[in-house]
């Protein structure tokens, strides 16, 4: 159950509304910085509500949901919280995804409109023109071509609108927003988190654990179609009036450099939220900035297990830390987390106070300290279910508990380490390694970059383990000087048989790496 210390909203809650008063009394600080302009708080707050005015002149109603196809940039929270504002339920989806994803989620959410960015618009059309589903009414923002008659720009439909004098009543268990999971196989799942969940998370781990403050400057290279950067560029830091970064491209070492150096907007983010495949390719990159041209005081890491080896690089050259956690699509935020001021770099941390973690056996009991279980978690956050997907529903949410899928060791400090992902696992000789941990162990090779561990069956149909490695520009190792290094760091049966070496790994938009995808591609040789 959450801490006594942090209230239940009220039997009456509409989130948008909720952060909308928050900052009333920062109408004229920067609440939103892009690659275009700046947002203030009041400009946001009569946006907002202009926007909720307008989708409800257009005859959409209680709970209908709204497509949000767009790239970060200030129209992103105006959109967000406009539809919440109303009533309505935005559905934000991943911005990297071809004409049948969306036009699959169009039909799974019964969309009655959209809002998308002009860039996006001609993949948005294509998957209008393929779905089943009809939409009407689509809201363009930032245009890159005259539109149609039947397209509304949305900057000139905010603007003719007056002010929604106040907000959709709703509660905090009425459904807020969905977010679709980004699953390793088959359709994504479209989680329905209420308007409360936002709430806790931002109370529970955006204040109460990072410690997040108004005079913060947040930059999240995880975006905000993310439950991960929803948190970190929305929820978080209008929470606590502080001022968000967006940027539209991708977040590439040169783009992020340019960000923390204030080259956009002439603010220097003091908190950057990232993924341990984007810190690697910083600490990589030849242009890394020096301790004294940054202003970080917190960084961040989540979507995989952060390896001990760039935590401690990172510190070394800019003297933060990075705060390795997880979290989840099901569960909105990170639930299990390092700390700031007490890190244990090679582990996630400790439960996040108001979460409950648990690491069952396959048979559902508790699995002693130093076994590797599969991991439950309790809290405020969970979200309601997968719409139109009961089967699953009942499997991941199970009563108060939410099975993650992930595979956890719980250590004697009360800290966890992961050990991969529940259908990632390895059993080589009856005995389970777990991918990470090998990968983590690869990286620590000075030539080292990336790697990927998956199982292949040999000859007698036995498990082994291979390795897909990515070296670092201008570096140098063996195959033999690979299993060597991990086998002087690990037990001998942990070392991977075979390795391959690949210019780059499949991932997930977040940076999570596919090795399911691996898996096939070794499948069909």
């Amino acid at each position: 159950m959450p801490p006594t210390t942090v209230p239940p909203p009220p039997e009456t809650f509409n989130f948008a509304q909720h952060l909308l008063a928050l900052n009333a009394g920062r109408a004229e600080k920067a609440a939103y910085v892009d690659d275009v302009g700046t947002l203030t708080y009041g400009q946001l707050d009569e946006r907002v509500r202009r926007l909720a005015a307008g989708l409800r002149g257009l005859g959409l109603r209680r709970e209908e949901r709204v497509l949000l196809l767009m790239l970060d940039c200030n129209d992103w929270p105006v959109s967000f919280l406009g539809a919440l504002y109303a009533g309505l339920v935005p559905v934000a989806v991943n911005t990297l995804l071809t004409a049948d994803d969306y036009a699959y989620m169009l039909e799974h959410s019964r969309a009655q409109a959209a809002l998308v960015s002009g860039a996006l618009l001609p993949t948005l059309a294509a998957a209008m023109t393929k779905s089943d589903h009809e939409v009407t009414k689509v809201i363009v923002s930032r245009p890159a071509a005259p539109l149609r008659p039947d397209q509304i720009d949305f900057d000139a439909f905010v603007q003719a609108q007056a002010p929604a004098p106040k907000a959709a009543p709703t509660g905090p268990d009425d459904p807020g927003f969905w977010l679709y999971s980004s699953g390793s196989t088959g359709r994504p799942k479209g989680c329905v988190h209420s308007h409360g969940n936002p709430y806790w998370t931002s109370e529970l781990y955006g204040r109460n654990v990072l410690g997040l403050r108004d005079s913060d400057v947040c930059f999240s290279a995880a975006k905000l179609f993310f439950a991960y950067g929803l948190g970190n560029a929305l929820t978080f830091p209008m929470s606590v009036g502080a001022t968000t970064l967006l940027m539209a491209e991708r977040p590439t070492p040169d783009a992020v450099f340019k960000r923390w150096r204030g080259g956009v907007g002439g603010v220097k983010p003091t908190v950057f939220f990232g993924a341990p495949t984007g810190y690697a390719g910083m600490l990589a990159h030849p242009a890394l900035p020096a301790r004294s041209d940054v202003a970080l005081r917190l960084t961040s890491s989540a979507g995989e297990a952060l390896p001990a080896e760039i935590g401690v690089r990172f510190k070394r050259h800019f003297d933060v830390d990075i705060i390795d956690g997880i979290g989840s699509t099901e569960m909105l935020h990170i639930f299990l987390s390092n700390q700031p001021g007490n890190v244990r770099y090679g582990t996630t941390g400790w439960p996040v106070p108001g979460y409950d973690i648990e690491l069952r056996a396959e048979d559902g009991k508790p699995v002693a300290d130093g076994e590797p279980g599969d991991l439950y978690i309790q809290g405020p956050s969970a979200a309601m279910m997968y719409w139109g997907n009961r089967a699953k529903t009942r499997e991941t949410f199970q009563g108060g508990w939410t099975k993650s899928g992930d595979k956890y060791v719980r250590n004697a400090d009360g800290t966890y380490t992961y050990s991969g992902r529940s259908d990632d696992m390895l059993k080589v000789s009856g005995i389970y390694v777990s991918p990470f941990e090998v990968e983590a162990t690869l990286v620590q090779h000075p030539a080292v970059l990336e790697a990927a561990v998956i199982g292949v069956p040999d000859a007698e149909g036995l498990t082994k383990t291979k390795a897909f490695v990515v070296l670092k520009q201008g570096g140098k190792a063996t195959e033999d000087e690979l299993k060597a290094f991990v086998k002087d760091k690990l037990a001998p049966y942990k070392y991977p048989r075979m390795i391959e070496f690949v210019t780059d790994l499949p991932k997930t938009a977040t940076g999570k790496i596919q090795r399911f995808k691996l898996r096939e591609r070794e499948a069909g040789k």
